[in-house]
């Protein structure tokens, strides 16, 4: 069995285990377990005051441990552990990944537990429903915003059209995509939505990198890196929050590494493609797995952690689906460093109209193999269409399989 087929079925046995039984619920002293992706200081300080404040109100409760996971891997390990019967209580679960838990059964019905659920975006939280009922609430809904740095470019537009950025960029430090390291392909959808480009259809069945619009958006791409020279290449890593690039195409979330930054800075909208405006989302939700011996217990703690006080916490990093908080006013007493008008262009505006990430079920094969299919792309004097309809060749029978 290849490493891919192995990682395949390790997922779907994961899954499949945690619907097959649920965890029974315990008596007294509980301790809850969540699993995340973030290390960041200020994130972990800030969900273990949360923590701290329920405990206080819920002495049953002894211990509420946020267990960081590294980014890269992160729902494999997941799955290893749910499979492997160490299942954490609650999990912050990737948008590419909500097909699969979702679909799979794996997850807690949390809609009677969330307070005030009739004012989430409904957009915003569609890709974690099922038969009217929600499943993981998605806590992190952030739309991908262009970072400037305005002591390297000058006169600075309220919104560029992409050929005007990548012109700018190419005359200066250059642009990053700091998620993307040739490796995170769906991080080019930031980009190439621009051109109305699609992973795939809507009904995730018909691949759509063999389109005309993904070769349009593509070829730009592949010439901006390799021609223009305004995106670094493979290998080179360049780092736009230490001043040391023009121009990164980033959340919110990354803004307070900007809070010492040695150089004046602009946060503003994607840039307009060839079909205009647009707006890329990057999700996150939190759910309780069904198998957890605590699942009662952890799905009350996600209620409090969801509700509108913690989500106002949580918007200085996370923005939030709350109907109620989507406002630059709100959004601005916990984002100082961002100028209100900018978060409404940029977050406001963009959860209103933007399209999350491509997600499927089945995405951790997905994301491998279009990642291997995508490789020959990146070197000089590619065939651009070549490569992207061989990407369609090899996820045809994945996509309909679906």
């Amino acid at each position: 069995m290849t490493t891919l087929s192995r990682l395949t079925a390790l997922i779907l046995a994961a899954l499949l285990a945690l619907t097959a039984c649920s965890g029974s619920a315990t008596s007294g002293p509980k301790s809850l377990r969540m699993t995340v992706w973030t290390a960041n200081e200020a994130h972990l300080k800030l969900l273990n005051e949360i923590a701290a404040e329920y405990k206080a109100s819920h002495p049953d409760i002894t211990e509420i441990k946020f267990d960081s996971i590294p980014a890269d891997g992160y729902t494999t390990t997941l799955t290893t552990q749910i499979a492997g019967g160490n299942a954490p209580d609650l999990a912050w679960i990737l948008e590419e990944s909500a097909p699969d838990f979702v679909a799979s059964g794996a997850l807690a019905p949390l809609k009677g537990k969330i307070e005030k659920a009739d004012e989430l975006v409904p957009s915003a939280v569609r890709l974690w429903e099922k038969d009217g009922e929600l499943y993981a609430y998605p806590f992190s809904t952030s739309p991908f915003g262009l970072f400037v740095n305005t002591s390297l470019i000058k006169n600075v537009p309220a919104r560029w059209t992409w050929d005007q950025a990548i012109a700018a960029a190419a005359s200066s430090k250059g642009l990053v995509l700091p998620d993307f390291k040739y490796q995170n392909w769906a991080v080019l959808s930031a980009i190439w939505r621009g051109w109305e480009a699609n992973a795939w259809s809507d009904d995730g069945r018909s691949c759509g990198f063999s389109s005309q619009e993904m070769k349009d958006a593509m070829s730009f791409v592949h010439k901006a890196i390799f021609t223009d020279k305004a995106i670094p290449g493979p290998g080179t890593t360049v780092d736009f929050f230490a001043g040391n690039a023009a121009m990164a195409i980033s959340q919110i979330s990354r803004a307070g590494a900007l809070k010492d930054a040695k150089f004046t800075w602009t946060l503003m909208p994607l840039p307009s493609g060839p079909k205009g405006d647009y707006a890329v989302i990057g999700q996150a939700g939190v759910g309780v797995l069904k198998r957890s011996k605590n699942a009662e217990a952890a799905a009350d703690f996600l209620g409090f952690f969801t509700n509108e006080a913690n989500s106002a916490k949580l918007a200085q990093f996370f923005p939030s689906v709350r109907s109620s908080l989507l406002n630059a006013e709100t959004l601005a007493k916990s984002n100082p460093l961002i100028r209100p008008e900018q978060l409404q262009s940029v977050v406001v505006d963009g959860i209103s109209k933007g399209v999350v990430k491509p997600s499927h079920q089945g995405q951790e094969e997905l994301n491998q193999t279009i990642r291997a299919a995508l490789d020959p792309l990146w070197k000089p004097g590619a065939n651009v269409s070549a490569v992207l309809d061989d990407v369609c060749t090899k996820i045809k029978p994945l996509l309909e399989r679906k």
